[in-house]
């Protein structure tokens, strides 16, 4: 076949679609996974412990953002190492992007993996970016545990006895 050479039919790609709050639902239930819409109509659920939302924000909704908490109780006395450890995190990694809240009494950790769908997206796209959200960031809260043993087992603890 040359380089300009049209592929015939066969194992033609599928046309992207519109990035739409459906597509989503579908893509996580093909997976089997477990979650939820809340009364704003936001698609969430629980990964390891860890709650996760998949936002569509932009004008005609074409961006997508998964976005995890870190779900542990590290005091706000702690701020400032978080915030390194993150910023480091940040520096030699792609996804996700982390970020660092002080909530009151503790420090929330965010992760977030957002990519613009202009122009729609396969479903194959789709279930790599709900995939590559979820994965990078439980790799990012798996490195904060490592630093935050005492905090992390509280919260397994308090997970397992719920």
């Amino acid at each position: 076949m040359g380089f300009f050479t049209k592929p015939d039919g066969e194992g033609a790609v599928p046309a992207p679609q519109a990035l739409s709050h459906q597509r989503i639902i579908d893509v996580l239930e093909a997976r089997d996974m477990q979650y939820g819409v809340d009364d704003d109509g936001d698609i969430g659920g629980w990964w390891d412990g860890h709650l996760f939302f998949f936002f569509r924000m932009g004008g005609q909704q074409e961006y997508l953002q998964t976005r995890g908490r870190w779900n542990r109780r590290v005091g706000v006395e702690q701020y400032a190492r978080v915030v390194d450890l993150v910023n480091t995190w940040n520096s030699e990694k792609l996804w996700p992007k982390g970020y660092v809240r002080a909530e009151g009494d503790v420090v929330g950790v965010y992760a977030e993996h957002t990519v613009d769908y202009e122009h729609g997206l396969t479903d194959e796209q789709l279930d790599l970016h709900l995939a590559c959200g979820i994965t990078t960031a439980l790799s990012l809260f798996e490195h904060l545990d490592e630093q935050f043993p005492d905090e992390a087992a509280a919260a397994r603890a308090a997970d397992t006895s719920a």
